[in-house]
């Protein structure tokens, strides 16, 4: 196995590029990196630290190093991963942005967009369900096969990634019917007679990729919201973050969110659920 196909197996096609960049600039400049020690990654760091300041581009060579090495791992080339335990002092700032957040009834009118096409109408009506009731992210939402709904219970399986756990969630009434029209008649006229498990189709009756999701809430919700950007991350955390604000356990979010860890949960309550509730309020006042 490669490394460009190691990646393409474990990342979105964006992730994958990024990384294959970086990991292709740290063995130009350190050509013995198989073999490295810790000693020698933290000797690496440290020129590395003089020649950047910035805590973000520091943090995103070193997430590319890890892989790197997990690769090795991954294919019997090493027994160990020197990588594995380096964390930087100066972490970047993983605190929510309030201002990026969105009201419950500031994302239900992300679903009253005029589509040209009937088809598209249902596709997107679909996909933009998914981010606002269900919080998914973009690669959880590529990876939906059509198995993967039961339409009779009214739930979705949503698959785990590198950074989400599995998890089975359940479809908001609306959806059902939705999902319903979409694969029994709508879906089959996209695929144009061609094959397919993946629930949503984009172009050429193509599977739309985590890169196309990510793309078209860009691009269809630009000038919505004056000042500030729709994207599909920020529609997911502002589901987040108002299941907390809500009153919501951190645990029931943390197990809806998929997140790992009680603390990726926890950057979503800033603070107390009062301090949240009252800053989206002041930022983004119900209308």
């Amino acid at each position: 196995m490669t490394l460009y196909e190691y990646l393409e197996s474990h990342y979105t096609p964006a992730t994958v590029e990024s990384y294959h960049r970086e990991i292709t600039i740290f063995l130009s400049s350190y050509p013995s990196a198989s073999m490295a020690t810790y000693a020698d990654l933290i000797s690496y760091l440290g020129v590395l630290r003089e020649r950047y300041n910035n805590a973000a581009t520091l943090n995103r060579i070193l997430c590319s190093i890890k892989v790197y090495y997990d690769y090795l791992c991954c294919t019997s080339r090493r027994s160990d991963h020197p990588a594995r335990s380096i964390l930087l002092r100066d972490q970047r700032s993983r605190d929510v942005q309030l201002q990026d957040l969105f009201t419950g009834e500031e994302l239900e009118r992300l679903l009253d967009r005029k589509e040209r096409y009937q088809a598209l109408y249902y596709r997107n009506r679909v996909l933009m369900g998914l981010l606002i009731y269900q919080g998914l992210k973009p690669q959880e939402i590529a990876a939906i096969g059509i198995q993967d709904i039961n339409l009779e219970v009214g739930s979705i399986y949503i698959k785990s990634t590198p950074t989400t756990n599995s998890r089975t969630l359940s479809l908001k009434p609306g959806q059902i019917l939705l999902f319903y029209t979409w694969l029994r008649e709508v879906r089959p006229q996209l695929l144009k007679g061609a094959d397919s498990d993946v629930l949503l189709i984009g172009h050429r009756s193509r599977s739309m990729s985590a890169d196309d999701i990510v793309k078209h809430v860009i691009s269809s919700y630009k000038n919505v919201y004056p000042g500030r950007s729709v994207t599909a991350q920020a529609i997911r955390g502002s589901v987040i973050a108002n299941l907390l604000a809500q009153g919501h356990d951190i645990s029931v979010v943390q197990r809806f969110a998929g997140h790992k860890y009680p603390s990726s949960t926890e950057r979503y309550r800033q603070s107390q659920v009062e301090a949240l509730k009252s800053a989206i309020e002041q930022y983004h006042p119900m209308r």
